[in-house]
């Protein structure tokens, strides 16, 4: 695969915004009544822990003194 280390990063960039698309079509689904309340709890939470992982993996590549992508 031959990708960019700055096309890497906007990956894992767009993951992270996934996250917070399922946390916003979490709360529709809750305010519809399609899922229940510990429903929505646990999706919150799955979602904020993989957000703050991905974030932490993100500021780790951009700050990680090797910089070529078969090292990551």
């Amino acid at each position: 695969m031959n990708i960019k280390r700055f096309e890497y990063l906007e990956i894992w960039k767009e993951a992270r915004g996934s996250t917070g698309e399922v946390r916003s079509q979490s709360y529709r689904a809750f305010d519809n009544k399609y899922i229940t309340e510990a429903k929505l709890n646990e999706l919150l939470e799955r979602t904020d822990s993989l957000s703050r992982k991905t974030y932490n993996l993100m500021q780790h590549l951009k700050n990680s003194d090797i910089k070529g992508l078969k090292y990551l």
